[in-house]
């Protein structure tokens, strides 16, 4: 199945964030240098908001209800918005990006249990992931969760949420490096 990637490489990152950050204490999830920095807590917390934001897409297309822009069907607009977002969140990218404010974390303290929350969640976004092989098979293009105009297909979104998770993971594990030291 075309999924099993995708699946193994969610399993990998959920594993890496349970090894690394599982036994903090809430107070060491919560640490961050300054205001401006997310906490591992808050990375984490945005990892799940942004990832939930494509559920309600597919769900309406699985409904007939959802309306992909008319642009979105000219193929190198996608493919060019497409290749951009995924270049954009690669964990090689060392450029800061500033997130739509819909996937802004939340801003307080992070409840202790969100790496427990996260592998649930990675849970279920492997069985949301999985069951969209007909949609892939379809070449199905979707919007951004974040922005009507970026369009691509629902394949790149999949590349895109495992290539962003990866790149936080990245982060949590440098902060976690800046707070021992």
């Amino acid at each position: 199945m075309k999924t099993d990637r995708w699946s193994a490489d969610l399993d990998e990152i959920t594993q890496s964030f349970k090894v690394a950050f599982g036994a903090l204490t809430p107070d060491e999830l919560n640490w961050k240098p300054n205001a401006s920095t997310w906490s591992i807590a808050q990375i984490i917390h945005h990892l799940i908001v942004v990832n939930e934001t494509y559920y309600p897409i597919l769900e309406q297309i699985r409904k007939g209800s959802y309306y992909t822009p008319r642009f979105g069907q000219i193929g190198f607009i996608h493919r060019f918005f497409g290749k951009f977002i995924l270049d954009s969140v690669q964990p090689t990218q060392k450029r800061k990006i500033k997130t739509f404010s819909i996937w802004e974390p939340e801003q307080s303290s992070i409840r202790p249990d969100i790496v427990m929350q996260f592998e649930k969640h990675q849970h279920e976004l492997k069985q949301v992931i999985r069951s969209s092989e007909d949609l892939l098979a379809k070449n199905t293009i979707i919007s951004s969760p974040a922005n009507r105009m970026i369009v691509y297909k629902l394949e790149t979104a999949f590349d895109i949420i495992v290539a962003h998770e990866r790149r936080h993971l990245n982060q949590a594990q440098e902060l976690n490096k800046t707070r021992l030291s």
